[in-house]
């Protein structure tokens, strides 16, 4: 039974912006920090953005500081990665995920236990 599903994938030009949501099931959503990450082949599994479950603190990596943002719909239990300003080097299967835990071990991959399948996202020159 899946607990996270991405949409809102596709192929865009860059400089063009994105948004991607997750659905996220009753289960997964609560006391559940929600975050998204990225996959690229030949690169290791980038984090990009999380909300803390317990205090709303969002955490950002480098690559989305500035350009993307994270938000969330609670009555819909959907996450949200608006994506402003997107460059051929962003394009990968964004992931989104959830976990037990709060505070910077959010921006590790191994503090989540739940993920969705992903959505790929293609920028062209």
């Amino acid at each position: 039974q899946a607990q996270l599903v991405e949409s809102g994938g596709g192929s865009v030009q860059a400089g063009d912006s994105l948004r991607l949501s997750c659905d996220v099931s009753r289960r997964t959503f609560i006391n559940r920090s929600r975050a998204w990450f990225r996959s690229a082949p030949g690169k290791e599994r980038e984090f990009l953005a999380s909300i803390t479950w317990s205090d709303d603190t969002h955490y950002y990596g480098d690559s989305a500081k500035g350009r993307f943002t994270i938000s969330e719909d609670s009555a819909k239990k959907t996450l949200y990665l608006q994506m402003d300003g997107l460059t051929p080097e962003d394009t990968a299967t964004y992931y989104c995920a959830a976990s037990p835990n709060t505070g910077p071990s959010l921006m590790k991959d191994y503090s989540y236990d739940y993920w969705g399948r992903g959505t790929q996202v293609t920028v062209s020159s």
